[in-house]
């Protein structure tokens, strides 16, 4: 047809070509994945007055925490499925090196029985607590607004994953060495009725009921997951360290590492939340509800721990530190 407009081929995908560059393997395959974001009022393509549909719309869509364009959201680290495993690849080589070698030191047989009492009722429960932070960090994933923030939310979750796996093998390991002291065998019982526990054990079991999106992201990334690491984590480390068990410091140095990362894609989301007027009221709403109990878990517990004195106000102290870096408090 005379006249008629050539239209030149994309160079890549329309949402990309904007940027005049070539775009990353990181905005490929993140950004503007999900699919349920289509229509508004039926998330899924079905009737919108489905259980799944009244679900989103209420607590996805319907948040208090609002922005224009969710999609802006980037992970500062810009991971992908590929360099995600790559990179804790070589954390579980670090970990399972540091396992091997203090193993054929023969270091769980120097560790002093009290000690070991100590794992037993504060260490190696901690299994279920970091399954509450796997199961919390997967509905995170679900319910998330933008695959970049689904994307963060799911290695968040496989890396709480990983740190259920490192405490359920050095239970088995302990329990080969330290027969009578409940290992792998008792840890239900610490989890579900020792006070040490109960404090983070009532939090989890509330941050898993939160169901709108954006205080389950407040509640379990800007409160339970820093008090969590500052206590069950960074603390504990330090009473390992204390009573020569440098194996516990040095794993737990590890699996901080992993939190920090997962601090900088939350301090970069709440970056973007605070753009729109309102959200930062909101925020700071949520986390003044979940503060209280925060502060209990990490008062009970800390208060268990041999050989660190002010574990406590050090812990808490640290939590309120990271919600001030990001203009919060």
């Amino acid at each position: 047809m005379s006249g008629a407009e050539v239209l030149k081929p994309l160079k890549t995908w329309s949402y990309l070509a904007g940027r005049r560059r070539k775009p990353s393997e990181y905005e490929i395959v993140s950004t503007n994945l999900l699919y349920n974001t289509r229509d508004a009022n039926a998330p899924y393509d079905l009737d919108p007055d489905l259980a799944m549909n009244r679900w989103y719309k209420k607590y996805r869509n319907g948040s208090p925490l609002q922005h224009d364009d969710w999609n802006a959201f980037r992970d500062p680290d810009e991971l992908v499925y590929r360099t995600y495993n790559m990179l804790q690849d070589g954390q579980e080589t670090y970990v399972f090196g540091l396992f091997n070698q203090f193993n054929e030191r023969e270091h769980d047989k120097a560790l002093d029985p009290q000690w070991v009492g100590t794992l037993a009722r504060l260490y190696t429960p901690s299994r279920y607590l970091f399954h509450t932070l796997q199961m919390a960090s997967a509905y995170l994933q679900q319910m998330s607004p933008a695959s970049t923030i689904t994307n963060c939310a799911a290695f968040q979750a496989a890396d709480a994953f990983r740190w259920l796996s490192h405490a359920a093998y050095r239970t088995k390991e302990l329990s080969l060495t330290h027969t009578g002291k409940g290992l792998g065998a008792d840890e239900r019982a610490y989890w579900e009725k020792d006070p040490a526990w109960q404090g983070f054990r009532e939090l989890m079991e509330k941050v898993l009921t939160a169901w709108d999106w954006g205080e389950a992201f407040v509640a379990l990334n800007l409160v339970a997951k820093p008090a969590i690491e500052e206590a069950v984590m960074r603390k504990l480390g330090e009473a390992g360290r204390h009573n020569n068990d440098t194996l516990l410091g040095m794993l737990t140095d590890s699996q901080l590492l992993d939190a920090t990362r997962h601090r900088r894609w939350a301090a970069a989301l709440v970056k973007m939340t605070l753009e729109k007027p309102g959200n930062a009221e909101v925020i700071k709403t949520w986390i003044a509800k979940w503060e209280p109990l925060a502060d209990k878990a990490i008062d009970t517990y800390c208060a268990a721990l041999p050989e660190v004195p002010d574990a406590a106000r050090e812990a808490r102290a640290a939590v309120k530190e990271f919600q001030r870096s990001l203009a919060l408090c």
